[in-house]
């Protein structure tokens, strides 16, 4: 018999490594994400999306962990990142600007100062999926 998948208001959200706990928090608060708890762990909230940011780290995770956020005005959310000075602020690479990628999404690109890589993508108009 097969049993019924319970519904209501799940939410998944990956847990994020932080080689430097601290930093990692003030650079997500400055990009505008919203700190919803912060003791052990750090909650951070943008939109309807989150993501728990630890006190963990591990090299070869944080350099293979990429994060997309979806938006409605990439061009909007460039001119609000480049006014940041992450790379000042932050010691992170800067970061890349929008371009169109061979698969269809125009993308712009941050690492955190963790080396995890994010990309800031264009949402498509009828695109389900971008959602």
């Amino acid at each position: 018999m097969k049993s019924l998948i319970p519904t209501g208001a799940e939410t998944a959200r990956p847990f994020l490594p932080a080689k430097d706990f601290a930093l990692s928090k003030r650079f997500y608060e400055a990009l505008g994400f919203t700190k919803l708890l912060d003791g052990d762990v750090a909650i951070f909230q943008i939109g309807a999306s989150s993501f728990i940011l630890q006190n963990y780290f591990q090299q070869e995770w944080a350099g293979n962990f990429m994060m997309q956020l979806m938006v409605d005005d990439l061009d909007a959310w460039w001119t609000h990142i480049v006014s940041l000075d992450l790379p000042a602020r932050f010691g992170v690479s800067a970061p890349k600007p929008p371009a169109m990628q061979p698969w269809g999404l125009r993308i712009a690109y941050l690492v955190d100062p963790s080396g995890i890589l994010w990309h800031v993508a264009q949402r498509r108009p009828g695109a389900k999926h971008d959602e």
